[in-house]
């Protein structure tokens, strides 16, 4: 072969640093986004937030001159109906403050700060320093207060001891001299500790600490034979063998088992530190003159602009270049890009609320089957573009907070030729199941004939799959007394 030269002519789509930037804030989180913007508050000196102080160094990036230099945005005076609005929504404010006890309240407050500080104090309060502090009151001997410690460092987040005695007393050194004996005398004596039930072994020995905790009495004693010897049983729901069993009636049973129902099978997860995750929603969906409509949340929006200082000393260079011109053009950039996104959750969010109105209506059980090319088709996004966008979006709405992605799901043929969403199969399958008689409940092969007599075609294998999903037990686990 010889060597030659050719020229080919081909396209080739090369993403820009501008487009990347753009879809990686489209994918983020609120959460992730608030973090992204802080670090490139950090970095860049060109960019700050609206709410800093010295609101007249404000510029506006959509509009410049010939020679790119920012034009500062004049203030704007508010309105007389402005003014009377603001002062309108003042006065409702503070007289709903009054009416409804909030926290404007004096006395209110010095309440709250009371409940606030004891549910601090419970929270940080761990359950092995729960029960040590117990210990220091107690008129235990040396001996038992260290084998309880020991014990107590065995326990774990639901307050179970999950070793046996027998393997904790082999880690204690033999120069100790403790015997299996005194493991069982320091068990009893921290399991007599606040809360019932903890140090058990397992959730039958739990449950019986609690019953033996409690006053004596014909419902007491039903309730601790159960536990003690047909726990099995009970979690079977096989009512009829435990009558026979222990020789009893429906309603005896029935207050057993409502007494045993309101003990606590973890009695040290209370103490357990709570991660709790707040959600900052995207879009809040109201209802104005009679039409749904979706605006994009004021608190999720950061407001971001040029610092006046920088943007001066650069419109006095000739040239725009060196660090800070290169700053500017990416402070410019984020700016966009931040818009651009929040614009293109509200197109999104509002095609949604605009098919899904059913749903704000009536519930989930006018969910409509919706896929994102339908909606991508709608504004004139690439799907990909729509995925991004419903990932990890929350929407406000007087029904709760969802995902944006919650609105999407597959549907279900019906006898009509139609269709119904997965959503509002769930909605129906959870509704027959609350409505139904608890002696004798809906197997999976009844609902799906209840469903194909309302024109819904499921098989039984998809109503199983449906009640698993909303954490509904089996036909047989749903018996009641």
């Amino acid at each position: 072969m010889k060597p030659s030269l050719q020229l080919k002519i081909s396209q080739q789509l090369a993403l820009t640093p501008q487009l990347q930037q753009a879809i990686k804030l489209l994918q983020l989180s609120t959460l992730e986004m608030n973090q992204e913007i802080e670090r490139y508050l950090q970095e860049n000196p060109l960019l700050e937030r609206e709410d800093e102080p010295e609101r007249e160094n404000t510029y506006n990036t959509s509009s410049s001159n010939e020679r790119g230099q920012e034009e500062p945005v004049p203030a704007r005076e508010e309105s007389s109906e402005e003014r009377a609005e603001l002062s309108r929504s003042e006065v409702e404010e503070d007289r709903w403050s009054q009416d409804s006890g909030s926290y404007g309240s004096p006395a209110r407050d010095r309440d709250d700060d009371e409940g606030d500080s004891q549910d601090l104090q419970a929270a940080t309060t761990s359950l092995r320093e729960h029960l040590t502090w117990q210990l220091g009151m107690t008129q235990f001997s040396d001996q038992d207060r260290a084998l309880i410690r020991f014990l107590i460092e065995g326990l774990d987040d639901d307050g179970y001891l999950s070793a046996s005695l027998e393997e904790l007393l082999e880690t204690i050194p033999p120069e100790y001299e403790v015997e299996l004996d005194d493991l069982e005398i320091a068990l009893r004596q921290l399991q007599s500790l606040d809360p019932t039930g903890v140090a058990a072994r397992s959730p039958q020995e739990c449950l019986a600490l609690q019953l033996k905790a409690l006053p004596q009495d014909q419902t007491r004693d039903l309730a601790l034979a159960v536990v003690e010897r047909h726990l099995d049983l009970l979690a079977a729901r096989d009512f009829n063998k435990i009558k026979k069993s222990c020789a009893c009636d429906d309603d005896a049973l029935k207050a057993a088992h409502a007494l045993i129902v309101g003990l606590d099978p973890r009695p040290g997860a209370r103490f357990a530190a709570i991660d709790t995750r707040y959600i900052i929603p995207d879009v809040i969906v109201k209802k104005l003159r009679g039409k749904w409509t979706a605006q994009i949340n004021p608190d999720a929006y950061p407001k971001l602009r040029i610092n006046r200082l920088y943007a001066e000393i650069l419109s006095q260079q000739r040239r725009g270049e060196g660090g800070l011109s290169n700053q500017l053009q990416e402070a410019r950039w984020l700016i966009k890009n931040v818009q651009q996104r929040f614009d293109t959750i509200a197109r999104v969010s509002q095609a949604i609320v605009d098919r899904q109105r059913q749903f704000f209506e009536h519930g989930e059980v006018a969910m409509r089957p919706l896929v994102l090319r339908e909606i991508a088709d709608t504004i004139g996004l690439h799907e990909s573009t729509v995925s991004r966008v419903t990932s990890q979006k929350y929407m406000a709405t007087p029904r709760g907070i969802f995902e944006l992605k919650y609105f999407f799901g597959s549907h279900v043929s019906t006898d009509t030729g139609g269709a119904c969403s997965a959503t509002a199969i769930r909605a129906l399958i959870k509704h027959l199941i609350s409505a139904e008689d608890g002696k004798k409940p809906l197997s999976d092969s009844q609902i799906s004939e209840i469903l194909g007599q309302q024109g819904i075609v499921v098989a039984r294998r998809t109503v199983a799959k449906y009640r698993e999903a909303l954490n509904i037990p089996p036909v047989n686990l749903r018996k009641t007394l």
